[in-house]
């Protein structure tokens, strides 16, 4: 586990900026003499699914999981201190991670991040009014148990108004996860979810037992890119954190964005690492079709 941290002015206050990763040994390090954050995100920052990262109010995390012989990320994600809830999560489906080997498992619960500090755990109790919605889904993790697990930590919830989280929400992970596990439709799809927390785009904030208060996105939005025999497309969901009827649910296209649009009303810089031309031309076009709309 590699940990950095350095001091940072937040909207509201000053927080630490973070980089942790999970190397699945157990050990963590405390210390803020590790690298530097220009070092860590030259180390974990170009992966195409990962967005730019704030440099004010951010804690990076890096969730890994032993996938046989091979050590592979799970997920990561970027926690706002500020917010008590992540900014983003992202993670790929590709031959490795879109492999089906196991199901939710009986045993999971919902815990604590065991690698966001004691100061910034919000406890894994119920959201008063709200599921504990996952951002990447647990069965958008089904390559093995712990990775399964992993999709529990509270750092992945979000509080989500239950016609919210099993109607909508639900309707489009499914629809994109059958996607993005179907080996013919792409060789690797690279997903960013999340919602809103920026003054201005919440619907105000939840108490927990231990007395931290957290966001509720006014907005959710996720964001795809697909690579095919070399050849790229990207697509964005933006939706209003509300109730939807059946008839809109069964008009799915009308909440598709280009990434462009997307990156306006979020304010976070999608697929950065892409290489600018192609980058330029993924992120304002889209084909609805390709994405089964």
């Amino acid at each position: 586990m590699v940990l950095n941290a350095s001091c940072g002015g937040g909207d509201e206050q000053d927080t630490p900026i973070i980089t942790i990763v999970d190397n699945g040994s157990g050990e963590s390090s405390t210390t803020a003499s590790g690298l530097t954050n220009e070092e860590a995100k030259n180390k974990y920052g170009r992966r195409l699914e990962i967005p730019t990262f704030n440099e004010r109010d951010g804690i990076f995390i890096a969730h890994e999981v032993q996938a046989g012989n091979r050590t592979v990320m799970n997920y990561s994600l970027e926690y706002s201190p500020t917010a008590m809830h992540s900014r983003w999560v992202a993670f790929r489906f590709d031959a490795i991670t879109r492999v089906s080997t196991t199901g939710r498992s009986p045993n999971s619960s919902f815990i604590d991040d065991p690698l966001i500090p004691s100061q910034y755990r919000i406890g894994s109790e119920y959201f008063k009014g709200y599921d504990r919605g996952h951002l990447c889904a647990s069965a958008d993790r089904y390559l093995n148990a712990e990775a399964n697990l992993q999709t529990f930590y509270m750092t992945n919830m979000s509080p989500q108004l239950n016609d919210f989280n099993s109607g909508i929400w639900s309707d489009y992970e499914i629809h994109f996860r059958d996607k993005a596990r179907d080996a013919t439709f792409a060789d690797t799809v690279y997903v960013v979810k999340g919602g809103t927390i920026r003054n201005g785009e919440t619907l105000g904030r939840v108490t927990r037992n231990n007395g931290q208060y957290v966001t509720v996105p006014k907005y959710y939005f996720m964001a795809f890119l697909r690579v095919r025999y070399g050849n790229y497309d990207a697509i964005g969901l933006w939706l209003e954190h509300r109730p939807y009827s059946q008839s809109e649910r069964a008009n799915l296209g009308a909440y598709i964005v280009s990434i462009d649009e997307l990156e306006e009303k979020t304010g976070l810089d999608f697929f950065s690492n892409l290489r600018d031309d192609i980058e330029n031309n993924v992120e304002s076009t889209y084909n609805k079709s390709i994405w089964g709309f």
